[in-house]
């Protein structure tokens, strides 16, 4: 009889203990919500909807037209559904907003979160320029609070392969980055050629191109020269430059949204080169041996609106880990990135007179 006791008693302690183990098997839900649903935040439910449900969690959406935030909402679950971003951003159950609102909306729309105590991972580009970019990140500081710009490629697996060839030393000393990304449908897109809503190649999809050359050789810029063709509203639908790291290395891009091109990217070393087809949202390389590897993306329980974006579950799931361990920041996308890639932007707008009235 004793001796059960003292077995019974010992199982009890074992279950205590079981049910009490630290967040590495059992991970507290990370709650996100939604701001805006359109597109963009549509793939973004989607792409979450393919990790785990016990950890990450989509528990609000908020929209100016509530009857199309409804649907949202029945579509993917989402237990709440708002006509306006101020009551998401009061949602106490709410611990990180992803913002996919159009660009001169990112910096208000930003602060709102973070004055309510939200963490913020927010779409490309991050501001409309450097200068908002700096006030943003040092507000976020200021309330001690994570903010990262969504540099969502640069998570994909493709590209964190890429990444460690070169840090390796696989392809020698890098020499030169070519990487062009044209799009002709977006020139029928209203938020992408108009200047009120932030549009024109550059702050769209040059941000892809210019990330990558980052990317690749991790040191601002010794000098940029850049081309452009304008629409009559002043903003890009065409851009080229070529940006110089020094020592003969350099990087050659182009834009468009009036001619779709190849849009791959080759990366080329003293030792050899890597090409990325698709290079933005790649699952697939020609890697320096001439061999093809693919990482294959999980599939997502609806239809994307853009090509591979089930892709997002990486850099949500790397907002979680940041966050859970007390981060501002992810070192993949830093705020310094953040703020180096809108001085690139700025100084290739300024050649091409493209000027928004942010920048006044």
């Amino acid at each position: 009889m004793v001796k059960n006791i003292v077995i019974l008693g010992f199982l009890c302690l074992l279950a205590c203990f079981v049910d009490s183990r630290p967040s590495e098997d059992k991970p507290k839900p990370f709650k996100w919500g939604l701001v805006t649903a359109g597109n963009v935040s549509h793939d973004f439910a989607n792409a979450l909807g393919t990790l785990d449900p016990e950890v990450h969690q989509v528990v609000a959406v908020a929209g100016r037209d509530l009857e199309r935030v409804k649907q949202f909402a029945q579509k993917f679950e989402i237990p709440k559904a708002y006509g306006s971003y101020l009551e998401l951003a009061q949602d106490p159950d709410v611990d990180v907003a992803y913002i996919g609102t159009i660009n001169p909306q990112h910096v208000e729309l930003t602060q709102l979160m973070l004055d309510h105590g939200k963490h913020v991972l927010l779409e490309k580009p991050l501001t409309m320029n450097e200068k908002q970019a700096q006030k943003l990140i040092a507000y976020a500081k200021e309330k001690g609070l994570f903010l990262m710009e969504a540099l969502w490629s640069r998570y994909l697996p493709s590209f964190q392969y890429v990444r460690e060839q070169v840090q390796r030393g696989a392809l020698g000393e890098i020499l030169s980055v070519e990487a062009e990304l044209g799009l002709d449908n977006m020139q029928f897109v209203e938020r992408a050629i108009k200047k009120e809503f932030g549009g024109g190649t550059v702050l769209d999809i040059g941000v892809y191109p210019i990330q990558l050359c980052q990317w690749i050789f991790q040191q601002a810029p010794t000098s940029i020269k850049a081309a452009g063709k304008l629409n009559d509203d002043g903003v890009d639908l065409e851009m080229s430059a070529v940006i110089n790291y020094g020592d003969n290395k350099v990087c050659k891009i182009r834009t468009s949204f009036t001619t779709t091109y190849k849009n791959g990217a080759t990366i080329v070393g003293s030792k050899g080169q890597i090409t990325m087809p698709l290079f933005w949202i790649t699952t697939s390389i020609i890697d320096v041996d001439g061999t093809k590897k693919t990482w294959p993306l999980p599939k997502p329980k609806y239809d994307t609106n853009f090509m591979n974006s089930a892709g997002f579950r990486y850099e949500a799931e790397a907002v979680r880990q940041s966050i859970s361990e007390g981060k501002l920041e992810n070192e993949v996308a830093s705020h310094a990135e953040s703020l180096q890639l809108a001085r690139i932007e700025d100084e290739i707008r300024r050649q091409i007179g493209v000027r928004y009235p942010q920048d006044d």
